[in-house]
Formats: C-alpha cells, sequence, structure tokens
C-alpha cells in the first residue's frame, strides 16, 4: 500500500470518527434533556418518514456573482411537484427562522432531489444567506410543492415573457421540455413553439444564460433577450414588434409587479391569454398597535395591550390559561401581518406566498399588534 493511500485511509478513518463523535454528543446532550422520541430520531435520520418535512443542502453553485442555485435532498415524504411550481423554505439564521418561497429549477429527478436558485437581495436576511454561506450539509425546513404557474399542454404556441430572477419557474419547465445532457438538447417537447422574452440588467446578471442560449442554439426556442445596458428599459407596448405573432401565442410571465401589472393591462386590452405568477403579494407594514382581524371581527388594539385581551374585551371566546407564555395553550396562527413579543420586543411576520400556508404559531397572552394583522381562530 503506498504512502497516499495509507494517508486517504487514515483520513477517512478520522472523518468517520468525528462524525460518530458528533452524533455521540447530541445522544448525550438529549439524555439530558426532555426530548421525545421523535426528537432523538430526528438526530440520526431528520429526512425519514412521519417526521416534519425537511430537506438537505446537497450542492451550492454559484450561477452569477449575486445568484446560486441550491440543490436539496428532501424527506422521504417529500411528494414530488410539476414544473413551474414552488416550495416554501425554512432556514434558521441567527436564531431565528424565516421562510421564503422559491420555484423549483428542474422537472422531477430520478434522483429526488429538488434545486431552487436564489438571487440575493440587497439587506435580504435569507437570500444573502443561502447565496453567499449556504453550505452542503445544512438542514432546511421544507414544504410541499404549491402553485398554479404550470404549463395547460393544450396550447401549442407559447410565449414566455420574463425579468431577473422571474426566469426560475420557467426554466423549470423549459428543462423539463428540453433535458440537456452531453449529447446535446433532448426534444421531449417537440411539436411545441416557444419563443422567451427574457430581460436583465446586463448579459452578465443574466441568470441561466448559457442554458438558455443552448436550448435557444438547438432550435428548442427561439430566445429574445432584452438587456437595459444595450436596449434601454422594456416598454410592453413593444412587446409586438419582438413577437410577431404575439395574437397567435398563449403568454406566461414571471417577474416585478410592475411588468406584470403593465402586461396584465396590455393582454387584457388585446384580448390575449396571459398566465402570471409573482410571490410578493403584499408588504407588512410594522408599527405600534393595529387593526386585529379575528373570528370575523376587526379588532383596533394599541401596542402594548396583548392580543388575547384585546380579543376578550371584544366579545371573542379565545383559548387560555396562564397568561404569562409558559402553559402554551393560547398558541393561535398568525396568518397575516405582524406582532410584537411583550416580553422581549421580538417580531413575528407573516407574508402570504412566503410562510407556510397554516400561518405561524404566536402565544396571544404575551404577544400584541405591531400592525394589521390577521389571526385564525
Amino acid at each position: 500500500m503506498t504512502t497516499a493511500a495509507v494517508r486517504t485511509g487514515a483520513a477517512r478513518q478520522g472523518g468517520l470518527r468525528r462524525a460518530l463523535g458528533e452524533r455521540l454528543h447530541r445522544v448525550a446532550e438529549a439524555a439530558l434533556t426532555p426530548l421525545e422520541p421523535g426528537d432523538v430520531l430526528d438526530m440520526f435520520h431528520p429526512l425519514r418518514r412521519g417526521t416534519d418535512l425537511r430537506a438537505r443542502i446537497v450542492r451550492v453553485h454559484a450561477e452569477t456573482a449575486d445568484a446560486a442555485t441550491i440543490e436539496l435532498k428532501p424527506g422521504k415524504d417529500w411528494a414530488g411537484h410539476i414544473p413551474g411550481q414552488y416550495v416554501r423554505i425554512g432556514i434558521d439564521v441567527d436564531g431565528r427562522r424565516h421562510w421564503r418561497a422559491y420555484s423549483l429549477t428542474h422537472g422531477p429527478r430520478r434522483d429526488r432531489h429538488i434545486s431552487i436558485t436564489v438571487k440575493a437581495v440587497p439587506g435580504g436576511v435569507v437570500s444573502s444567506y443561502l447565496v453567499h454561506q449556504a453550505k452542503a450539509g445544512t438542514l432546511v425546513h421544507l414544504e410541499q410543492a404549491a402553485g398554479e404557474f404550470v404549463l395547460d399542454h393544450t396550447h401549442r404556441k407559447l410565449l414566455f415573457v420574463t425579468a431577473g430572477s422571474g426566469i426560475t419557474p420557467v426554466i423549470g419547465m423549459l428543462r423539463n421540455l428540453f433535458p440537456v445532457t452531453d449529447s446535446g438538447v433532448l426534444g421531449l417537447g417537440k411539436g411545441l413553439d416557444i419563443t422567451v422574452v427574457h430581460l436583465a440588467p446586463s448579459e452578465p446578471q443574466t441568470i441561466f444564460r448559457r442554458n438558455l442560449q443552448e436550448l435557444h442554439d438547438s432550435g428548442a426556442i427561439n430566445l429574445v433577450p432584452r438587456y437595459d445596458d444595450v436596449h434601454g428599459r422594456f416598454e410592453v407596448e413593444t412587446l409586438a414588434e419582438l413577437v410577431p405573432d404575439l395574437a397567435e401565442r398563449t403568454t406566461y410571465a414571471c417577474g416585478p409587479h410592475g411588468l406584470l401589472d403593465a402586461l396584465e393591462a396590455h393582454h387584457e386590452a388585446l384580448g390575449l391569454r396571459l398566465f402570471t405568477e409573482q410571490f410578493r403579494v403584499s408588504t407588512v407594514v410594522t408599527g405600534e398597535g393595529g387593526t386585529i382581524g379575528i373570528a370575523g371581527r376587526q379588532i383596533e388594539a394599541d401596542g402594548a395591550t396583548p392580543i388575547l385581551d384585546a380579543a376578550e374585551e371584544a366579545g371573542v371566546l379565545m383559548p387560555s390559561g396562564c397568561r404569562m407564555g409558559i402553559c402554551m395553550s393560547c398558541v393561535l396562527p398568525l396568518k397575516e401581518g405582524a406582532v410584537r413579543d411583550l416580553r422581549n420586543g421580538e417580531l413575528t411576520i407573516a407574508v402570504p406566498g412566503e410562510t407556510p400556508v397554516g400561518g405561524l404559531p404566536i402565544q396571544t397572552c404575551i404577544s400584541a399588534a405591531a400592525g394589521a394583522c390577521t389571526i385564525e381562530h
């Protein structure tokens, strides 16, 4: 056996010993903590069936200077997806769990892995973490795929209008229709006539530009790129010039709300078919106090009154116990808006399309309105 082989074997054994040591350390900690049996199982097999759905990051691949594709191995209970759908990812950053929605950027895979492509937003806690700090092996929380932005296969002449990271659900559809292999592009989408108008600040800032160009060069799609630094700001009125047979096509669009609003007005005026996708449907404005929507009532409350008290004063029968934040019997899901923990001032914010569909659990006895909020009861 060569010296190099001995070193490799020793390094591998050392890695296994460290991994085993880390697991034994976690088991020892668990023995001193009042955990449920499922908590202990999670340490060894967090992706097993019957537990909260999670995924493990397998690989992080840089797409541009501020965008990366995150490949994930989902848990056994992952139900699959249709190209164009999105998932909500829950990740802990600096001790707080944040949920965000991201499009899946591929079709179903044999290895059952999934991938999302994230563009870092200036000041964005989650996007910046995923693009610049996420590492292979990290566990994230996961929800099942959702969304209605999927292809209607009765339409054969299609137009995709995308801007920036709005290309992500569309690339998932295209990759499913036209897989790219070492031998070239496979034409599973035979019989389709597809034009893609993609808008970006510049060519280097275009996510998936190589993949899009491969599809264009193979004849799978007709790519019409529009770069702000070359062509100027895109005006929706010029779309018919870029796509002369616009009236014959069904349009799918994903991008900033300004672009989608303009396309909706444009297509409605011309009587054209349009399907759109946009994640951030609302902005939560935080403050001191606000309107609480609960049990069909709209209750005005200040920023110092617990939601439990404000609701009861308005005649709403609320679940409660100790009123000290200990017994957890007052927990209800926050569906939208913001509340503040009166003990430490920490905000909990629920944004439709980003946070879990079922809402974020809050303790109404120690939480106050921090702006308009909606609570399921």
